[in-house]
């Protein structure tokens, strides 16, 4: 717990500068445009389509935040920097970081948000934008692909045949676990704006025999049958109450008798007061829809009760975010 002093509070209060400054160089690309090598300011500007000075002073403001180096007035990028903001690194996180940014012009709105109680911002996953869409979707699949082999050792999927990943995006999870799973095949249930990017990542990966993409509507679309294992991960958050017992619904209408769902969620402690970034998280949801919000542990169980799921537990897994997994099995 934080421990609250007057120059800590001044410290965090301007903390968005240094996020700001990060954002910055992230939208301009600077760190896959400077790549392994060393480059000047006046280089660089030509490169990324930028005012020298001002190039100059983010680049300096970036190697005071340990992100680059410079030496006789020439950048490079450190190894983590390389590695996780060039897009030629090994773990680029560049698209969560923007949609991130994307996000900030609705958080200077939370006080309206709060006094309204209705959302001051549109959904992500509604925009007509594509570019916030692809920030957004790619942004997941940052996540679930340093996420993924994790919850894949944790879930014993052997012997299961069908994996409905609903709400599934560009399909990692669903990817994961097919690739860890021989005998398994999988549908990626999610919005059709999705599917260019899902069939991408799924093709990408040499697995378009084994995942197919369905795009639909969870409420008002069919959805298909006849499955093994459900996931569910980062879905509810952006639902009501209401909706969430109705996607709940419609995932056991999917499953076979003695199938499992799954659900990934940023969970709430029982007095809603915590993790933090679930309580954070929950304030996000408010933003951008009217009736979305992290959910604890026990309301979770609750829907899946009431929909007639049984064996209800939450798995033994740590996971960044006060993210976890319940899961339960139908009758």
């Amino acid at each position: 717990m934080q421990d609250w002093t007057a120059p800590k509070l001044m410290e965090f209060s301007g903390s968005y500068w240094n996020i700001a400054t990060l954002y910055a160089g992230v939208n301009l690309d600077v760190f896959t445009q400077i790549g392994e090598r060393d480059i000047s300011a006046a280089e660089l500007s030509k490169a990324v389509n930028s005012d020298e000075r001002g190039l100059a002073m983010l680049l300096d403001a970036l190697v005071a935040m340990n992100l680059l180096q410079k030496h006789d007035n020439k950048y490079k990028t450190t190894p983590f920097s390389f590695s996780h903001l060039s897009k030629n690194g090994s773990d680029y996180l560049g698209y969560i970081l923007q949609h991130h940014h994307q996000l900030m012009a609705g958080w200077t709105k939370l006080d309206k948000a709060v006094k309204s109680g209705h959302s001051v911002r549109e959904k992500t996953s509604d925009t007509d934008n594509s570019l916030e869409r692809e920030s957004f979707l790619m942004g997941m699949f940052n996540i679930a692909s340093q996420q993924a082999p994790k919850i894949v050792k944790a879930l014993n999927l052997s012997g299961k045949l069908r994996l409905l990943d609903l709400g599934g995006g560009p399909g990692t999870y669903a990817l994961s676990f097919c690739r860890a799973n021989d005998e398994m095949t999988a549908i990626v249930f999610d919005l059709p704006t999705t599917k260019p990017f899902a069939e991408k990542v799924i093709s990408s990966m040499g697995m378009d025999s084994r995942v197919k993409f369905v795009g639909g509507n969870f409420y008002s679309d069919d959805i298909p049958s006849g499955f093994d294992v459900v996931w569910i991960s980062q879905i509810l958050h952006s639902e009501s109450t209401e909706n969430c017992r109705k996607l709940i619904k419609r995932a056991m209408d999917s499953m076979k008798a003695g199938g499992t769902l799954y659900i990934q969620e940023f969970i709430l402690n029982e007095e809603k007061s915590g993790p933090l970034f679930p309580a954070l998280f929950s304030l996000n949801m408010l933003l951008a829809t009217d009736g979305g919000q992290a959910y604890s542990g026990k309301e979770i169980m609750g829907m899946m009760k009431e929909a007639g799921f049984v064996n209800l537990q939450r798995l033994d897994i740590e996971l960044p975010n006060g993210a976890g997994i319940i899961s339960g099995q139908r009758l």
